[in-house]
């Protein structure tokens, strides 16, 4: 099923910086992005338990619970249950992403994919989130960033456990849609291969922008676009560096990196595009995605993630790209 009926825009919010991802925000600023994103007429809002040991959540259900529940589209994601017992941020096991969240709370994280988890995270996040039903839910995570050579098994347990209950809660009407949320394509290739159960869309973070996109390109969207599965863009300015930033992958980005961007941003320039608008435009150009949903901290982040929606980009830029090898040359584009 596509859920671009479900989805209210191209453009939404994702809500991993409100977990106190690389600094500790105030309450009041984290408060005043949410709100930021409503006026600009920002609908669709993605968060998880992981972000910040459940931050995130109490964050954006603090906002949204002003508004009426009908006007706004909400997902979260399980494969963590987050309890009451305390530990030390900084010294988790986040395989890939080591201190990302460690300015969170303090609460201990359990890595559980199983049905009796899946059900627990899911009540738990809607405390947290101050709501009565979730829209869409995506089970987190399970990929090699996370857990190495081990992933396999750790898919195999959600494949068991939380696809299975996500798929029946579908069907029950409790939920909307269902699918995986990772930052790798590996995950997202064998559920397409399923028989059963049968996601409705992707949250693909990482993975489909002008900085990485090749392997999504080969085979994932289009055998995504084949079987009706629709593609969420999870960072679509990889992690910030596309945006202004200095992080790549959730780290500060290395030097072949940082030069390719600056390649990109010269051919930009010649063309009056700016960086930002043509990241978030090409993750939305291929058919295979419904909507990318950006981060941000601050205010004013939202108001430059609208306007880089709208920004025209002149065909030539596009050209120039490809004639540069900095995209692939069978990338889609947005028309001009």
């Amino acid at each position: 099923m596509s859920i671009k009926s479900l989805l209210p825009g191209a453009l939404g919010f994702g809500t991993a910086p409100l977990g106190n991802m690389f600094r500790a925000i105030p309450d009041e600023e984290a408060a005043a992005t949410v709100e930021a994103a409503w006026d600009q007429g920002i609908r669709y809002f993605d968060t998880a338990p992981f972000y910040g040991a459940g931050l995130s959540e109490i964050r954006l259900g603090d906002v949204l619970a002003q508004h009426p529940r009908e006007e706004f589209v909400l997902s979260t994601k399980v494969g963590r249950v987050v309890l009451d017992e305390i530990e030390d941020p900084s010294a988790r096991d986040l395989g890939e992403k080591g201190g990302l969240f460690e300015h969170g709370r303090p609460n201990r994280m359990v890595n559980d994919y199983t049905a009796d988890a899946t059900l627990r995270s899911i009540e738990d996040s809607l405390e947290r989130l101050r709501t009565d039903r979730l829209d869409i839910v995506w089970v987190h995570d399970v990929a090699q960033d996370f857990y190495g050579d081990e992933w396999l098994a750790s898919y195999e347990s959600a494949r068991t456990g939380a696809f299975r209950v996500l798929q029946k809660l579908r069907e029950e009407g409790v939920i909307k849609a269902w699918g995986l949320g990772v930052n790798r394509v590996e995950p997202l290739e064998l559920t397409l291969d399923l028989d059963e159960p049968k996601p409705d869309a992707f949250l693909l973070a990482g993975r489909y922008t002008l900085l990485d996109h090749d392997r999504a390109l080969q085979r994932l969207l289009p055998a995504a676009a084949a079987q009706d599965v629709d593609i969420v863009v999870g960072g679509p300015y990889s992690s910030g560096i596309l945006a202004g930033g200095t992080h790549f992958e959730y780290q500060k980005a290395p030097a072949h990196i940082v030069d390719r961007v600056e390649r990109i941003k010269a051919v930009a320039e010649r063309h009056g595009v700016g960086i930002k608008s043509a990241a978030l435009q090409f993750s939305l150009a291929h058919p295979a995605t419904a909507a990318a949903i950006p981060g941000a901290t601050r205010p004013s982040r939202i108001a430059e993630d609208v306007t880089a929606l709208g920004e025209r980009i002149p065909a030539a830029f596009w050209t120039d790209l490809r004639d540069e090898r900095l995209i692939a040359p069978d990338a889609p584009v947005p028309a001009a």
